[in-house]
């Protein structure tokens, strides 16, 4: 698992977020972003607790996840739960390559990430807005992906925080290996600055699966993202 998602961050990405793809059509929504050059599928999990609203879980993260493998592509799961280590084994079985969980969320953010290689996927740590970027400096070397957050989480279709290019650039000398993936707000007009600043990695929800035609949105921020 690790492995293929790996070999695909080698390369920036734009990872549509399905949280605000339609459900009553996902396999055909992500058939199309993936059939315009989607390989990283982003699956947001939300519990109720750590932020207010209630997502999904395994079971559909699961229910696409061969859909994805057998198109070359990889699923990268954000968990934004309290406790995360507790579900990190059910989404690995589910087919989940990478997972992200929050620093704020857990006091066991080293033994969270190690956990997470063990079961196979890549392992990444998440900050929020008005988390310091001096959060993650002892992760260094334990993330394989550090998700800087640019809009407060929990809702999708919420505008980029001003100044987020700027801690994205600030985060980068303190990340080591790890990938840089930003999250909220991205679309063509934001994600070349966050690009510029170190991302790599480029989840957009609403700007893809809320456009009248998603495959040409994604297009449009891949560019946009200098891909």
């Amino acid at each position: 698992m690790s492995e293929r998602m790996r070999e695909l961050l080698q390369a920036p990405r734009v990872a549509p977020s399905i949280l605000s793809a339609n459900f009553a059509q996902l396999g055909s929504q992500v058939a199309a972003v993936m059939d315009a050059g989607a390989r990283v599928i982003h699956v947001d999990v939300m519990d109720g607790q750590f932020v207010p609203p209630i997502t999904i879980g395994p079971l559909v993260a699961g229910a696409i996840a061969d859909q994805v493998h057998d198109a070359g592509g990889a699923l990268d799961v954000h968990l934004m739960i309290e406790d995360p280590e507790r579900q990190i084994e059910e989404f690995a079985r589910a087919g989940a390559d990478s997972i992200t969980f929050h620093e704020e969320a857990t006091p066991h953010a080293n033994r969270t990430l190690s956990a997470i290689r063990e079961l196979g996927c890549l392992a990444g740590a998440a900050i929020n807005p008005g988390t310091p970027v001096e959060a993650v400096q002892e992760l260094r070397g334990l993330a394989d992906i550090v998700l800087c957050m640019t809009v407060n989480p929990g809702w999708g279709g919420q505008a980029f925080i001003d100044g987020s290019a700027d801690k994205v650039a600030r985060l980068a000398p303190l990340v080591g290996d790890a990938h840089i993936e930003v999250d909220g707000g991205i679309d063509a007009s934001t994600a070349g600055e966050v690009a510029a600043a170190g991302a790599s990695l480029f989840v957009a929800g609403s700007a893809v699966f809320g456009a009248a035609d998603p495959a040409a949105a994604y297009r449009e921020i891949a560019a946009a993202a200098a891909m």
